[in-house]
This record gives C-alpha cells, sequence and structure tokens, in this order.
C-alpha cells in the first residue's frame, strides 16, 4: 500500500492507522465494521434493551438508563434528530404509563435509525436530559417541556420555547382545555377566530377573503370553478 493511500492517525498525521486495529473495540463503544442492513434488532439487544410493537424500530428504555444508552449510541456514530412528547391518556388501549418520551436516533453514515421510548408517569414527569450527550437536545427538549410539561433533569436552560410564559399548562396534554382567543397582529390585523373558521370551512369568505379548500378570493365571479391543484394532483 501507498503512502498516499495508507490511513493515518488523525491525532498524528505521522503515525499510520494498524489496519488490524480498524473495527475493534475503541474504550467502551464498540466500533463494529459497517452493517450491511439498517435492521436494529441486534443493536438493540446489545444495548440490552427490549423492542416494543412499533411501526418504526423501536427500543424501551427504562428513565434511569436513558442517559447510559444515549452515551453508548453516541459512542457507536449515531446521532440525536428528534424528541416528541405523547400523552396517552385518553388512548383506548392501556399504556404502561400516561406520558412517553421518544427520541429519534439516526446513524449518518450507514442510515440505521432506532427510536427510544421513555415511559413516564405523574402530573410532572421527569427524566434526565441528553444535552450532556448531544447538545441538539436543547431546543427539542425545550419544546417538549412547553408543550407537554416533561421536565428535563440536567439541561442547562430548561424554559418555553413556544408559547406565551403566562400560559398556564401545556397544550398538547390531552387534558388541556381548547379555546380561542382574538389576536391582534403588529402590523394591526386584527384576527376573530370565528370569522377565520367560517372563511376555512367555506361557510363564507371569511377575513381572509377565501373559501374553503377551493383557496379562490371573493372576487371571483363563479364559485363552480375546480380547485386550484397542481400538474399531476396534490404533491
Amino acid at each position: 500500500m501507498s503512502d498516499k493511500t495508507r490511513p493515518q492517525d488523525p491525532n498524528n498525521p505521522n503515525m499510520d492507522v494498524p489496519l488490524a486495529g480498524l473495527g475493534q473495540q475503541v474504550g467502551t463503544g464498540a466500533h463494529l465494521a459497517a452493517p450491511t442492513t439498517r435492521d436494529v434488532t441486534a443493536l438493540i439487544a446489545e444495548l440490552g434493551l427490549q423492542e416494543d410493537d412499533a411501526a418504526e424500530p423501536t427500543a424501551v428504555v427504562p428513565a434511569a438508563q436513558l442517559r447510559q444508552v444515549a452515551q453508548a449510541l453516541k459512542e457507536r456514530g449515531f446521532m440525536l434528530m428528534d424528541s416528541v412528547g405523547v400523552d396517552y391518556l385518553t388512548y383506548p388501549e392501556l399504556k404502561p404509563a400516561r406520558f412517553a418520551l421518544l427520541h429519534n436516533i439516526y446513524h449518518p453514515r450507514d442510515h440505521r435509525r432506532v427510536f427510544l421510548r421513555v415511559w413516564l408517569d405523574g402530573e410532572e414527569p421527569h427524566v434526565d436530559s441528553l444535552y450532556p450527550v448531544w447538545r441538539a437536545a436543547n431546543y427539542l427538549e425545550r419544546e417538549v417541556y412547553d408543550l407537554v410539561g416533561i421536565h428535563f433533569d440536567g439541561h442547562p436552560d430548561l424554559r418555553k420555547v413556544l408559547t406565551p410564559d403566562d400560559l398556564e399548562g401545556h397544550p398538547l396534554r390531552k387534558d388541556f382545555p381548547l379555546g380561542e382567543s382574538p389576536t391582534l397582529f403588529n402590523d394591526g390585523r386584527f384576527l376573530d377566530p370565528a370569522a377565520f373558521r367560517a372563511g376555512m370551512t367555506g361557510q363564507q369568505t371569511g377575513l381572509t377573503g377565501w373559501r374553503g379548500s377551493l383557496r379562490r378570493g371573493h372576487t371571483e365571479a363563479r364559485d363552480d370553478l375546480p380547485a386550484v391543484m397542481p400538474e399531476g394532483g396534490p404533491k
């Protein structure tokens, strides 16, 4: 092998990487040969987790082990893509707990994906933040805290990110009261919910001057024209 093709140690460009050492364990994380499949069943078993019955590959993680599992996945090259909180209060099937936290974990090189599900109960559920593992958890966890009310222990700046500071409750909880509030925009426009809703449902032109899915202004002379669609149908 020529010097141009021989791999080098990134920490010391003057030293070659032993070829026999590639793919072997380094530290606490096992760097295995790149998998030829996106199946994560073996990975879930390797982490000592139970696979969940879900549409996407999902592992159930005890809350106390979440950060440890996340660190192990990071050492294998995975990254945090998204975090979602779910309230099963009114779900027809019995679940282990009212709340579930789902972390979407993805490997950018071999394209494997696994979801980590953590079951949480109580009115003010707590779980370890993944910010110490992945900085991407910052705003993701703040959104879940704001909308669902899950507290992330160890987060450096856990505060609302979407709703007003004076809003009480968490809008994505199933027991959050539904309501409507008239809104005054900065440019002076005033939005009345009832009139806006009537325009969107096609009952009348409403404030926007549009009628439902036809999306045609009130200056249109005919109401029987077909809806405006891109060529080939909806995208």
